[in-house]
């Protein structure tokens, strides 16, 4: 049967008749034949012959039986499904496994219009965490940290002084890549060792999606020359695999570093509030994307957008400041402190009296 398969395909194809997925009308019928294993199914004929070429079906379908026989009715109205006029309805396209995307709206009704996040990854922020606390270097580690952090800080000034906005922008590009580096090779040693992380996989993704969103939050409110761009692409390309061999190396160290770059950042953003309420820097809008992102006011502006991200650094610091703390090299990763997700982590942190 295989063989026969074979040569009908073979005579079909010199003969210039295809025999993949087609099908012939006449007289508004339509006329299909379909192979469907070693199977041959003639659907339509006419005058005792059999008209139509061969259809090459799925073994495994992902649609159900009754949508495949709506497909195989509207045939006749064209070949292409996707290409089909709608004639002014709304037809909601289906994924690869049949599964149409529900509608999603936001509280009021309206559709909500991101595919980035969604409504249930949106929260407001904790604007009562303490935004002074300071981590005071106690050990040759610590040190090393400590000054790496603010000997980095020299360039960053140079470059960009008091442009907060093109600051934050580059400084987001890099910040997302520890939460990501930490949490796939915790992934990996997961895998390795076969032992649960405590959450904390979960909770340095998370962190690098919410230091993600900052980004997007920033390149609406401040658009990257071109130059801008080249540094981004130097800098991340750098850090990314210079901190990959530290978290290899020292995880322990590595959170550390983490954590003075957030207290950094918390510095910058404060920096850029003060030029906000001097009027240095304009107070427009706030986008549309931190309105739902951070669950805020519709006429909330750019103030509210920097408190809010500033909040969430601080919130990143006293993260990975524990996580320093906690990190044990004896190869259980960090031991105490397990959390199901970043925030989460907020009500073990407030019961740590110095980190």
């Amino acid at each position: 049967m295989n063989r026969f398969v074979v040569r009908s395909v073979m005579r079909g194809l010199i003969n210039g008749r295809s025999y993949c997925s087609c099908s012939s009308i006449g007289n508004g019928e339509v006329y299909r034949s379909a192979i469907v294993g070693r199977s041959l199914e003639l659907s339509g004929q006419r005058n005792g012959m059999a008209f139509g070429g061969f259809e090459w079906r799925r073994m495994m379908s992902s649609s159900p039986a009754s949508v495949e026989k709506a497909t195989s009715e509207k045939a006749d109205k064209t070949e292409n499904p996707v290409m089909e006029e709608t004639k002014g309805k709304e037809v909601m396209a289906a994924s690869y496994w049949g599964i149409s995307r529900p509608k999603i709206t936001r509280e009021d009704g309206t559709d909500w219009p991101w595919n980035c996040f969604m409504p249930w990854e949106t929260y407001k922020a904790d604007l009562s965490v303490d935004l002074n606390k300071h981590h005071k270097p106690k050990n040759f580690t610590d040190k090393f940290a400590y000054r790496t952090v603010k000997l980095l800080r020299v360039p960053t000034d140079i470059f960009f002084q008091r442009r907060y906005g093109c600051r934050a922008m580059m400084l987001e590009t890099v910040a997302a890549v520890p939460g990501m580096v930490g949490g796939m090779l915790l992934h990996l040693k997961s895998l390795r060792k076969f032992q649960q992380s405590g959450g904390w996989i979960k909770a340095l993704l998370e962190e690098a999606e919410n230091e993600r969103m900052h980004l997007m939050t920033m390149v609406e409110l401040v658009k990257p020359k071109w130059y801008e761009r080249l540094l981004v692409l130097t800098v991340q390309g750098v850090f990314f695999n210079a901190f990959f061999v530290l978290y290899m190396l020292s995880p322990k160290l590595a959170h550390r570093i983490v954590g003075y770059l957030e207290e950094e950042a918390i510095h910058s953003y404060t920096e850029y509030l003060k030029d906000i309420d001097s009027g240095a820097i304009e107070n427009v809008p706030a986008p549309a994307i931190a309105i739902d992102y951070w669950r805020l006011p519709k006429d909330a502006t750019l103030k509210d957008v920097i408190t809010v991200i500033r909040a969430d650094e601080a919130h990143h610091r006293d993260v990975n400041h524990f996580a320093s703390v906690r990190y044990s090299f004896s190869g259980k990763g960090i031991e105490r402190g397990a959390c199901s997700s970043w925030l989460s982590l907020r009500l073990i942190l407030d019961r740590v009296e110095s980190v």
